[in-house]
């Protein structure tokens, strides 16, 4: 563990964001745990104060006896506070990409390599999930965030707390580990159809696999439709062939940045990631065109995933 100097350890946002975001796990220790009282611990100190005052004005033994009582439950509640979460260690697990304005889920690996069971575990991003972590155990929790924008969206800061065993005391421990996913252009509504392919501009008509007349078949590949799939061949277990027809050669289509309407941008992206949706349901093979960038035409979800990652950085 690599050292501080006294004025980052006393750095306000250490004790709100954390130390600088890692790749490698997070151990738990004191340099990582900040504890203070809950509104529960001050009104107990307060109590015991007061039960001191009254020992002290008249010069009670029993009242005496109960202050120090209360005070070392209160003293031994700090270390135990500090126990719930000293030794845990927190790894970063994967993100799934998804689309603008929808909730991003990151995994958290949280591991617990001692004898003794956590109690009363949360883990907050933006919403609280609470957990038990049994003795010599491992938990995958997930934690989502709303996206706001296309691009690279970063988890930030994750706080794990407890306020075990009575609730006086909350130990807390702000950790930033390098959880990230990429958020892909809100999809335009389905109101435009995709654009013609170059046979249709060349007054050949729209063509589409399984169009004309069978002539052999093929190995199947990732994004064939279901419709053309030789399922007598499969029910012999002969293996998943697809069906091919003669005719003309299947149509693709480009979809073009320049070529698309918008009036800014996202606007633009948005309706390209439309059509990047709806030829992959259709099986249909494109190709993306973005300044500066060109995807090859293809089908499948390799194909999709590489055409919104690239309106995604784009």
């Amino acid at each position: 563990m690599s050292s501080i100097t006294l004025n980052e350890r006393w750095r306000r946002s250490r004790f709100i964001a954390g130390e600088k975001a890692t790749d490698k796990p997070v151990v738990l220790s004191h340099r990582r745990i900040f504890i203070l009282p809950t509104k529960r611990g001050l009104g107990f100190l307060v109590l015991n104060l007061l039960l001191l005052l009254v020992a002290f004005i008249y010069n009670n033994n029993l009242a005496y006896l109960l202050t120090f009582l209360l005070s070392s439950v209160f003293f031994i509640a700090i270390l135990h506070s500090f126990n719930s979460l000293s030794g845990l260690t927190l790894y970063k697990g994967h993100g799934k990409s998804v689309f603008a304005e929808e909730a991003a889920g990151f995994e958290i690996h949280i591991n617990n390599p001692t004898p003794i069971e956590r109690y009363n575990l949360q883990l907050t991003l933006q919403k609280t999930e609470n957990l038990t972590l049994a003795a010599d155990s491992r938990r995958l929790i997930t934690l989502y965030s709303t996206t706001q924008k296309r691009g690279w969206h970063e988890a930030g800061t994750v706080t794990i707390s407890s306020t075990y065993p009575l609730g006086l005391f909350r130990a807390w421990s702000p950790v930033q580990l390098n959880l990230k996913v990429l958020v892909y252009p809100k999809p335009a509504s389905a109101d435009a159809p995709l654009p013609e392919s170059s046979s249709v501009q060349s007054g050949q008509g729209y063509n589409k696999k399984g169009m004309d007349d069978f002539y052999g078949i093929h190995e199947y590949q990732a994004g064939d439709p279901i419709k053309q799939i030789h399922w007598k061949a499969f029910a012999k277990g002969q293996g998943l062939f697809s069906k091919q027809y003669g005719g003309e050669e299947p149509t693709e289509i480009w979809l073009d940045y320049d070529a698309t309407a918008g009036h800014h941008v996202e606007e633009r992206l948005s309706q390209l990631c439309r059509w990047i949706i709806d030829a992959d349901k259709a099986g249909i093979d494109y190709g993306l065109s973005l300044p500066g960038h060109k995807v090859a035409p293809g089908h499948g979800p390799t194909q999709a995933q590489k055409c919104l990652e690239a309106l995604a950085l784009f």
